[in-house]
């Protein structure tokens, strides 16, 4: 299967790279699951089934929902299942609903029928019921974004550390409630000009050139006619990392893409990053005496939040302004190799493991503050936590909200904001942040650099996860102090103010 310029665009050779491809072989994954178990001994099975439900689906469904990570490293069919993650016959085997919450937290219905939808008519059947005995069928909802929500709207009930439910719970995942309040949902009844599923951006129907795809999409010796649309199985997220690590660690780790198909999605993710995720602008600038007044602004132009998903995640401003001279008279937001934020060099306390957290910035003034984007789970006691099943809401989740977000939408309540309370410029498509920086006159112009910085593992939760001593914490750990660390860069802007 190719496009109209020979490029390949089958959807094994594109998934296999992929975050969906990787889902069980994912080392920061298995490591969160083995923290969960270390700190919740007596949920064991429970925890591990819970995770196993989305991350090896296959192999989840099969064993009647009794397995666990374990059987990752064994052999056998269920062992095959397990490691390919979300598989084709998962996504492609999964029924249409009228009712899309009863899927949430990984309850998708498989049909019965052995039949694998598409999104086209009249499909040719002998070409698959030959090979694989399953039969396609049409099946419009492939290309709708409640085929996505099943495992991307997750709430998890609170456990105290014997195991025994607390009576909290917290939305770990939301993208498709914050989705379905923005412009960009398609389920209502005059849907914007920005509308777009899921599918849309992530599994594409035109080329990287942007040109719209149309291939036969099986090989026999009955003539198939060429099919559109056709979607690019790419899967591409925001994450680089793992898919460095899965590519620099195959000896171990054993992933089916090669080290060009990494680097190729890798590559793929910078874009999406840089040129379809957020973009900074400088506002107008005044002046107080010899204080300065800089607004920077950060649009979010994805369909959902940014960061969006589990808490690992993070983005942030970084700003400089030198003077006249080249001078750096005020810094806020830079980072040391490891990636970790530091005020003079020195890491932020707020970087490290038992330390305090960042609040929300409707101003900034000195360079240990920095406006950084993400979510921080409190327990039942209202105290920060990194254990995900100690989660009963949020500290704090000033994650940018989509375009059209709307405090009185059905989903607001659920998936909204947090901690941001009294800052009026936080609201749906962005955020403005104030900086009051020293800089006289008599020493400008200033030169001023805004920047966003976005990572798929903040290294204050990769400080957390460190310090439980389980066998995949120790390969994780092994596998991310020898990664590449630099956080990514996703937009920036520059300006000149007196």
């Amino acid at each position: 299967m190719r496009d109209a310029a020979g490029r390949d665009v089958a959807p094994y050779s594109l998934w296999k790279a992929s975050m969906m491809a990787n889902a069980s072989r994912d080392p920061l994954w298995r490591a969160e699951v083995s923290v969960e178990v270390a700190a919740t001994p007596g949920a064991a099975s429970a925890i591990e089934a819970k995770c196993m439900t989305c991350h090896a689906p296959m192999a989840h469904r099969d064993s009647g929902g009794a397995i666990s990570p374990a059987v990752l490293d064994q052999s056998g069919d269920l062992a095959q299942l397990a490691v390919d993650g979300v598989s084709c016959t998962v996504c492609h085997q999964t029924a249409p609903t009228a009712n899309v919450a009863t899927t949430f937290n990984g309850e998708f219905v498989l049909n019965t029928q052995r039949e694998l939808y598409g999104p086209h008519t009249n499909p040719r059947a002998m070409p698959m019921l030959n090979q694989l005995n399953y039969l396609p069928a049409e099946g419009q909802h492939m290309r709708d974004a409640n085929l996505c929500a099943s495992c991307h709207t997750l709430t998890t009930q609170a456990l105290d550390a014997g195991g025994a439910p607390t009576g909290g719970s917290l939305l770990e995942q939301s993208p498709f409630l914050e989705w379905q309040n923005s412009v960009y949902t398609d389920q209502v009844a005059a849907p914007h000009a920005k509308a777009a599923s899921c599918q849309a951006c992530h599994v594409p129907t035109d080329d990287v050139a942007g040109a719209p795809i149309s291939t036969a999409i099986a090989a026999s010796r009955f003539r198939t006619p060429a099919r559109s649309p056709f979607g690019r199985h790419v899967f591409v997220g925001g994450n680089t990392l793992i898919p460095q690590i899965l590519r620099d660690q195959a000896a171990a780790l054993q992933p089916q893409a090669s080290t060009a198909e990494f680097d190729a999605l890798i590559a793929a993710v910078r874009d999406q990053l840089q040129t379809r995720t957020a973009n900074v602008s400088l506002g107008s600038a005044s002046r107080s005496g010899d204080t300065l007044e800089l607004a920077v602004t950060v649009e979010n132009l994805t369909g959902h939040k940014f960061p969006t998903g589990h808490p690992t995640r993070r983005a942030w401003l970084r700003v400089r302004v030198r003077d006249a001279l080249g001078n750096l008279v005020f810094a806020s937001g830079e980072h040391d190799v490891e990636g970790r934020l530091v005020d003079g060099g020195a890491p932020l306390a707020s970087e490290l493991a038992g330390g305090p957290h960042q609040p929300h910035h409707g101003a900034i003034t000195a360079g240990d503050q920095v406006q950084i984007y993400q979510s921080l789970m409190s327990d039942a006691g209202g105290a920060l936590t990194f254990l995900l099943l100690r989660g009963e809401g949020y500290l704090k989740d000033n994650r940018l909200l989509p375009e059209g977000w709307s405090p009185t939408h059905p989903n607001a309540a659920a998936a909204g904001p947090r901690g941001v309370s009294g800052d009026p410029d936080f609201a749906g498509g962005g955020d403005t942040t104030r900086y009051r920086v020293t800089a006289p006159v008599a020493a400008g112009p200033y030169t001023v650099e805004a920047t966003v910085f976005y990572q798929s593992l903040s290294p204050r939760f990769a400080a957390e996860l460190f310090q439980f001593s389980t066998p995949e914490v120790a390969a994780f750990q092994s596998y991310y102090r020898a990664a590449d660390r630099t956080p990514e860069r996703v937009a920036s802007a520059r300006g000149q103010f007196n």
